[in-house]
Order: structure tokens, then sequence, then C-alpha cells
């Protein structure tokens, strides 16, 4: 059980890519560039207080979050997931790296993957690294971009060498 929590909370670092947009970004608006930026910075921030709210506010009211336990529906579902996450987990040192950007239809319907890595506190305060893959759709509600769909993975550590 506090493995799978462990894997859903990676999945929920994995959404928040949004501010390397700015970096890799073949658009030349720079406007929504700096808010992509502005919108990754908060994302850091709430992972860093472990802020369920905070996070739970980027996602659509209708989004899903795909995790390793089953989708999640919904942005009062996410926020009571995020906030049970945070009671187990401690996240720290987050880091993001998108790896290409769509357009889906029009300029407000984005689609991105990456990679993600962020080191977690275990239960004697150890530090557990973790990594992996991301992918998630953003779409403009008004003048702010929002989550309506992500989905992660982790990859697993490196097998033990064999000695003989």
């Amino acid at each position: 059980m506090k493995t799978r929590s462990l894997l859903a909370l990676v999945g929920l670092a994995i959404s928040f890519a949004l501010p390397t947009f700015a970096q890799q970004t073949n658009t030349s608006d720079q406007q929504l560039r700096e808010q992509l930026v502005q919108i990754g910075k908060k994302n850091d921030d709430a992972w860093n207080n472990n802020d369920a709210a905070a996070l739970a506010a980027i996602y659509t009211e209708d989004a899903i979050k795909v995790t390793d336990q089953g989708p999640i529906h919904g942005r009062q579902a996410l926020e009571k997931w995020y906030a049970e996450l945070f009671k187990t987990w401690h996240p720290k040192n987050y880091i993001h790296k998108i790896d290409s950007l769509r357009i889906i239809g029009t300029a407000d319907n984005i689609a991105a993957n990456g990679e993600w890595s962020m080191t977690l506190q275990g239960k004697n305060g150890e530090p557990i690294p973790l990594k992996g893959y991301w992918a998630a759709i953003w779409v403009r509600e008004g003048d702010d971009w929002k989550c309506r769909l992500d989905a992660f993975n982790v990859t697993p550590p490196p097998a033990p060498a064999e000695t003989k």
C-alpha cells in the first residue's frame, strides 16, 4: 500500500512540467512563455510546501489523473488524493523537463511529455530518489492554463550487478 502511495505521489509531480514549456516551446509568444513560467513556479512551491489545495487548483474541474492505482476524476477528488499522499510522503528536489510540446486542434490545447525526478523522505529520513516520464494535456481557461489530463510512470532502478 505504501509503495502504491509512493508511486501515486510521483505521478503528481510529473503533471507539473509546465514551466519548461518556456524553455522548449516553438511559439514566439513571449506572453505565453511568461505565463507558463509563473504557473511552473507556483507548482514547485506547492510541491515543496506539500500544498494539496494549490496543486488541485492547477486542474480543470473535470480533470482526469491516471495513476498506478487507477484514474482520479475531478479537482475535488484530486485535492483529497494529494492531501492523503502528503500525510505519508514529503517530496523535495522536484525537477521536470519537457521533451515535446504539441498544439492539438487549437493553440488553447497543448499536449506535452517529458521526464521528471524527485526525492522523497523515507520513514527514517533517508532520501528516496525517483524518476520517470509523464504526459499531460493542458487547456486554456480564460487567461489561465489548467491540466485536463495527466499520466505518468516510474522508472525502476537498475538491477543490482551480479557478484560471483
